[in-house]
């Protein structure tokens, strides 16, 4: 592994100073940015997702219903303990102890949820792992990117600097994007096979 990473101790310390630390359950913007997220999805079903940092699983829980199975992950015990209890009926959410920068699971997937976590890592190490993510999902499948656009002292990158390092990647194609004075969310394809619309999919164009 090159680069760096934030420690762990840093999420820890955020879990040890509130249970919902980044106000996943009580903001609107929380909310709306979930909705939107939930909306850039190309497919009304996946069968395999990979959800790094899932925290309280608030994204989790809304791939539940559009997935078969979901691998969520996170460095926090506090935060995979929560998940445990919130998500204990679906049977289709496995939890793992795992961080963006680690070597990627021996598996394959046709979603990668990469949301509000890249900006943990420095370009070096990001661009490692997205080599990994295009590695690790199916031919065809789905990279959806979330990120918060204002600068934070403690991050290693910005949202922007994060998007730039993904769509500089080869092997991914974007198929949309979102973006606010806030936040900017896009969904890549990885290819081939070429992209297409979600009304090309459907034969409607």
């Amino acid at each position: 592994m090159s680069g760096a990473r934030l420690p762990d101790s840093f999420f820890d310390a955020m879990y040890d100073s509130a249970r919902d630390p980044w106000g996943f359950r009580t903001r609107w913007y929380e909310e709306r940015k979930l909705a939107l997220a939930m909306a850039m999805l190309p497919r009304r079903r996946y069968a395999a997702a990979f959800e790094p940092g899932c925290s309280l699983g608030i994204v989790t829980e809304a791939l539940a219903g559009r997935c078969d199975s979901i691998v969520a992950t996170d460095v926090s015990s506090a935060a995979l303990e929560e998940v445990a209890t919130r998500l204990a009926g679906h049977r289709n959410v496995s939890l793992r102890r795992w961080a963006l920068g680690d070597p990627w699971p021996d598996q394959r997937f046709d979603l990668i949820v990469l949301s509000e976590v890249c900006y943990y890592l420095d370009g070096a190490l990001l661009r490692e792992a997205m080599m990994g993510a295009q590695q690790a999902l199916e031919p065809g499948g789905t990279l959806l990117a979330v990120h918060w656009r204002h600068p934070v002292r403690e991050y290693l990158m910005t949202g922007d600097e994060v998007h730039t390092v993904i769509e500089s990647g080869a092997g991914l194609s974007r198929l949309a994007r979102y973006r606010d004075e806030d936040v900017v969310l896009e969904t890549f394809q990885k290819v081939p096979p070429e992209s297409k619309s979600v009304a090309a999919v459907e034969g409607l164009v």
